[in-house]
């Protein structure tokens, strides 16, 4: 978001198992940024959500790299 350029996020998968979800997504940062620099950074995130109380899910451990080839460094 402090970049300035807009992520486009395509789910892969969610596998769910009563209030704890596990949310695979495929993710890409493309653009120009506010400095007018060119942006290019991609990933596959695996995160964790709880569904709260008010029936919201929010992200519990938020992993950008989670499926990161052999080697990555985050």
């Amino acid at each position: 978001m402090g970049l300035g350029v807009p992520i486009v996020v395509n789910p892969r998968h969610v596998y769910t198992a009563g209030d704890i979800a596990l949310p695979i997504v495929d993710w890409i940062i493309d653009g120009v940024d506010r400095a007018g620099r060119a942006i290019h950074i991609e990933g596959t995130a695996t995160d964790v959500a709880r569904r709260g109380s008010d029936g919201r899910w929010r992200y519990v451990i938020d992993n950008p790299f989670g499926c990161a080839p052999s080697g990555h460094q985050a």
